[in-house]
């Protein structure tokens, strides 16, 4: 599986310094170590892989954020990547079980976004390795939110994103939205949200 984690890696194509930074990184990290997953919570090994799902409304430019209990930050939803489990996988069950929709992500789908960033708050001082997939939804859709992981979650403009208070997101929001509105106005790496579970 670590081949194929370095191939999904390896294909993003940098926006900025920083992504290509952390590309360069994270490669390095791969070709170094087998142990990339997590596997005792919460942070052995001290670096591990994580999957964001964006949930994005691409005609209002709104993407739907969780306010994260241990993070303390809206951020999209996600989470850890199980060990031996592909990134798409980890997106479409983490869409599932933490929004109660279904996102058929499939291990063709690629993500459009890496970053590495050092954690804070209750689980602080460990490296997430994080690759960003991109789901789409209107932005009135409704979620069932894990009430153990979330104290709620809602729809915000990008706009506001960007007068807001840079502290309260992940610290690669910002660059992240950038990105997203650098891609195709059809969204070709986004999949689409199904509200009803099969």
């Amino acid at each position: 599986m670590r081949s194929v984690i370095r191939e999904l890696v390896s294909d993003i194509a940098p926006a900025d310094d920083v992504e290509h930074a952390h590309r360069a990184e994270v490669l390095a990290w791969l070709d170094g170590t087998d142990d990339i997953f997590r596997r005792v919570e919460p942070a052995t090994p001290p670096r591990h892989l994580v999957t964001y799902v964006a949930v994005v409304d691409p005609t209002r430019e709104a993407v739907f954020l969780v306010d994260h209990i241990k993070a303390g930050r809206w951020l999209p939803p996600g989470g850890h990547v199980e060990p031996g489990e592909h990134p798409a996988v980890t997106a479409r069950r983490e869409v599932q079980e933490e929004l109660g929709v279904a996102a058929p992500f499939d291990t063709d789908t690629a993500p459009l976004f890496l970053t590495l960033t050092t954690t804070v708050n209750i689980d602080s001082g460990h490296e997430d390795v994080s690759l960003w997939y991109v789901a789409t939804a209107a932005s009135g859709t409704e979620f069932v939110l894990d009430p153990a992981e979330f104290h709620g979650g809602r729809w915000w403009r990008v706009e506001e994103i960007t007068v807001a208070d840079a502290r309260r997101f992940d610290p690669h929001l910002h660059r992240f939205l950038e990105k997203l509105r650098g891609a195709d106005a059809s969204f070709p790496i986004a999949t689409p949200i199904r509200t009803h579970l099969d």
